[in-house]
């Protein structure tokens, strides 16, 4: 009889073990308070996630320390496809900057580029220029007279606009805020003259004259913004990505990969998803596993140096 009931509960292992994936509830880990963007962004895929793979995906904010701790949480988690993070670009920056003990890049794997969003280079109107070229020779003629405001210290928008300070060859003051909201009222009263960030929150500001966008940072000329250069078109080989994506522990098997990533990009294909995308000021970015994965190893290696050249050490 014991014989007989280790053998029921083998095989019941072995049929529970052999479901295909997902046959329960994923969690979701934002590492960031609801309302940003990754928690936007994640909760606009995630409802296609559900309806494309039957199972619910369950958001947990986990914000604090720049999104280190919900990664801390997410790397640490059982590697079986139950456990996703979603997060932006800010992924490769932290790791850069605080390379805790448990490496960022080695312990969780990117499985899907959710989307992408521009970052651009705004001044206030009082500042005499209107094109990247004149900008650059105001600040090159005036060093440390202007500032520029970030969302913090060793964050992401911290060390891009540290990044052109550095290629384009211009020294300006940096002023940290706890986040990009924060900054916004000394912006427009024109306190802080310069801000190189997320587009979006700004366009209505931009569309009514009260603050002036100069360029984005992305690679190439963004499709929602055709007529505003980018920075690399003065400042060759700059560019700056504003991206999302989906991660997952090291170990996870490759069949929760697979399925979350096809699931991603066949959510991205769909009408709803790129609307709701659009009007955030993002646009879908379907692709491979190791494509997303060649674009975060790219980005740490350049933040890795930026940390580096400014001397940046974590508080």
């Amino acid at each position: 009889m014991i014989r007989i009931a280790a053998l029921i509960l083998s095989l019941a292992a072995l049929c529970a073990g052999a479901q295909p994936y997902p046959s329960k509830p994923v969690k979701v880990v934002v590492p960031f308070a609801p309302g940003g963007g990754s928690d936007i962004v994640a909760r606009a895929i995630t409802t296609k996630l559900q309806e494309n793979l039957g199972q619910p995906f369950v958001i947990e904010n986990k914000g604090g320390a720049g999104g280190l701790i919900g990664m801390e949480l997410a790397a640490k988690a059982s590697p079986d496809g139950y456990t996703i993070l979603i997060m932006s670009d800010s992924f490769p920056v932290v790791a850069a900057t605080h390379k805790p003990a448990w490496d960022p890049m080695n312990t969780l794997v990117p499985v899907a580029q959710l989307s992408a969003a521009p970052f651009g280079l705004s001044v206030h109107p009082s500042v005499p220029a209107n094109t990247v070229p004149e900008f650059i020779a105001l600040a090159k003629a005036n060093p440390g007279k202007y500032s520029y405001g970030s969302s913090g210290t060793g964050g992401l928008t911290h060390l891009i606009s540290e990044r052109f300070c550095q290629m384009a060859g211009v020294r300006m003051v940096h002023v940290p805020y706890k986040s990009t909201g924060a900054a916004l009222p000394d912006f427009l009263s024109g306190t802080l003259q310069v801000y190189v960030g997320n587009v979006t929150p700004l366009i209505q500001h931009i569309n009514a004259g009260k603050l002036k966008l100069l360029a984005v940072t992305n690679a190439e000329r963004w499709p929602l913004l055709p007529n505003v250069p980018t920075i690399g078109e003065t400042v060759p080989g700059f560019a700056a990505d504003n991206w999302f994506g989906l991660f997952v522990p090291k170990g996870t098997p490759q069949e929760a990969i697979d399925k979350l990533n096809a699931a991603v990009n066949k959510a991205q294909a769909e009408e709803e998803v790129r609307k709701n995308l659009a009007g955030q000021g993002m646009m879908p970015r379907a692709g491979t596993p190791a494509a997303f994965n060649e674009l975060v190893r790219r980005d740490y290696a350049r933040w890795v140096k930026v940390v580096e050249d400014i001397g940046f050490k974590p508080e």
